[in-house]
């Protein structure tokens, strides 16, 4: 039947046409969709039908959805793949992608090689703060700016303060536990504070945890003799590019750590190595550390990604340095779950200035690990009810050590005797104490 183009008419075909958008999926229609009425055929022999009414939405979603994806790119092509051989603009063209897809494909690699939902807990303990003759100007440890920070330098801790904090990691849920000592390195203080060091890590060690330190600068014999000890891993963070590193610090070059990275790997331990956004760097500076990370002989086992709390007194606080927003952390996320797809990705310092969904999105592009408890070295960190707070919110579960695997560890017959003459000379003490208080009080 022929019906006249009356107002009636174009109300019913109206809504004829809006009942058949309504129906559509979200993702066949893009935007609004004003007008379509006004685009059938006027004229008062204008036909009604579902026929017409697709022309005109195929017409409509046409000229209004927006464009289509183009051909993936040589990087994105390789999506998940476990490569050593980036180049800087191809790392640049991932970092700087919208971050949505960004995200996704970030999201996707992390998929391939991790469960998305385990996040580990790792305890971080310093050991010996203050006094380092270093000059990293965001550190309040160096003992250049000790006057300007208030920080006291310590003494290195007893045996069993450390072990004692261990076990309370342990039973707090850490499943990683690091040990950082304020040090150029451990031939600046001598074979004696070494070796307590070395009893530290295998006595935590036999716990069941894995075992970090970070102590600066390692010769070859120093990082067999943490191997030996049980140290599974050793943190030696490059803190940013090459090009930006001479700004951070005068006391050593990149090369210089870089040269301990080498020595790590090559003593059979994994490499822990990150770096610190929010320095004053640029994004492209952020692209030349991940690509150094990512075209290492091997990738790291683990990646902190740190975000600067500027502390009082320190160069980079004093120079009024912005922080990073939660983006861009996910976006430096993002970018090394792509490039280092096995690695951990590690949400470091900073996470007490991220929201809960700020560290969701975290997450979700490829971060599973965080620090646990109430202070990373010498700067405040998120209390640990927080963070089963927020474990709970978003999904997620504690990821075991070593992946569930079983490592079975003894400890070594030289460190076990060292370890025992420590706790004789510790007990010696306490009773001679005793005896002294009881005889002033005689």
């Amino acid at each position: 039947m022929v019906l006249t183009r009356t107002a009636r008419t174009q109300q019913l075909l109206s809504c004829h046409v809006r009942s058949i958008v309504t129906t559509l999926k979200p993702s066949a229609v893009a935007g609004p969709r004003p007008g379509l009425a006004r685009q059938m055929p006027s004229g008062s022999g204008a036909r009604v039908s579902a026929e017409a009414a697709g022309c005109l939405l195929k017409l409509q979603i046409a000229t209004t959805a927006p464009p289509r994806r183009g051909h993936a790119s040589a990087a994105q092509s390789k999506l998940g793949a476990v490569r050593t051989d980036w180049t800087r603009e191809e790392i640049d063209e991932i970092y700087n992608r919208p971050l949505v897809e960004l995200m996704y494909d970030a999201a996707t690699v992390h998929r391939m090689y991790h469960n998305p939902r385990e996040v580990q807990q790792a305890t971080l303990l310093s050991i010996k703060t203050g006094g380092c003759i270093e000059t990293c100007s965001y550190c309040a440890q160096s003992s250049s700016w000790s006057k300007d920070t208030g920080l006291k330098a310590e003494k290195l801790l007893e045996l069993d303060e450390v072990y004692k904090a261990a076990l309370d990691a342990h039973d707090s849920g850490s499943t990683r536990f690091c040990m950082g000592a304020a040090w150029r390195g451990p031939s600046q203080v001598g074979p004696r504070q070494f070796e307590r060091v070395l009893d530290m890590v295998s006595k935590v060690r036999a716990l069941g945890m894995e075992v970090c330190t970070t102590l600066g600068m390692l010769t070859a014999e120093q990082s067999h003799q943490l191997k030996t000890a049980g140290l599974t891993c050793y943190n030696h963070n490059l803190d940013t590019s090459p090009e930006f590193y001479p700004k951070i610090t005068s006391s050593r070059t990149y090369d210089d750590r870089l040269d301990t990275l080498g020595k790590v790997r090559e003593a059979g331990l994994s490499v822990c190595s990150g770096g610190i956004i929010g320095m004053g760097e640029l994004d492209k500076d952020r692209v030349g550390l991940i690509h150094t990370l990512a075209t290492l002989p091997e990738h790291p086992e683990s990646v902190p990604i740190n975000a600067l709390v500027p502390v009082a007194g320190t160069p980079l606080e004093m120079k009024g340095v912005k922080q990073p927003t939660g983006l861009e952390m996910v976006r430096c996320v993002a970018t090394a779950r792509i490039t280092m797809p096995h690695a951990m990705v590690r949400l470091s310092a900073g996470r007490t200035e991220l929201s809960f969904a700020e560290q969701g999105m975290c997450f979700m592009a490829g971060a599973n690990s965080i620090f646990a408890g109430d202070k990373l070295l010498t700067t405040a960190n998120n209390e640990r009810c927080a963070d089963a707070e927020m474990f709970k919110e978003l999904g997620l579960v504690n990821k075991p050590a070593f992946n569930g695997q079983t490592q079975p560890f003894e400890i070594p017959q030289l460190r076990a005797q060292s370890i025992k003459l420590r706790e004789e000379l510790k007990a010696f003490k306490i009773e001679l104490g005793c005896k002294k208080t009881a005889a002033g009080s005689a």
